[in-house]
């Protein structure tokens, strides 16, 4: 696998309207979360409109979103998107409290990771579906 080319990157879309939490998340993936997974080029996203324009064009590999944005929380956002968005990538929600995994599973998110963020846990869930994506991407690279 070569380390330059586009064919050995996966775009990860971060949707947050906290600019802090955009950096946390991005610097708890790094340019690779796992030796065997392609590099990582983050979106950055903070408003519901260009998230649903990013997973709408098909460009996106895996989508994080929190679950405390305003004012479209993660949820509603991952709600809609697995709703209308065709091949909708995998997504990973940010929740504030344990209490909301019950409104995660709702949403239909793929995974779920708990404030505060731990590093490790955020990179290896995020590898699980950057490996899922690859293997059950409808219009393959």
């Amino acid at each position: 696998m070569s380390s330059g080319s586009t064919d050995d990157t996966m775009r990860v879309l971060v949707y947050s309207d906290d600019a802090a939490t955009r950096t946390e998340v991005s610097q708890a993936i790094g340019r690779r979360p796992a030796a065997d997974v392609p590099l990582v080029e983050i979106v950055e996203c903070a408003t519901e409109p260009k998230v649903h324009q990013w997973l709408g064009s098909g460009e996106i590999d895996v989508a994080i979103l929190d679950g405390e944005t305003q004012p479209a929380g993660g949820m509603g956002v991952a709600r809609q998107a697995k709703d209308e968005v065709y091949d909708c990538p995998p997504i990973c929600l940010i929740i504030a409290r344990r209490d909301d995994r019950w409104l995660a599973d709702w949403s239909k998110a793929d995974a779920v990771v708990s404030q505060p963020l731990e590093p490790l846990v955020l990179a290896d869930t995020v590898a699980d579906l950057m490996r899922r994506r690859s293997a059950t991407r409808l219009n393959a690279k």
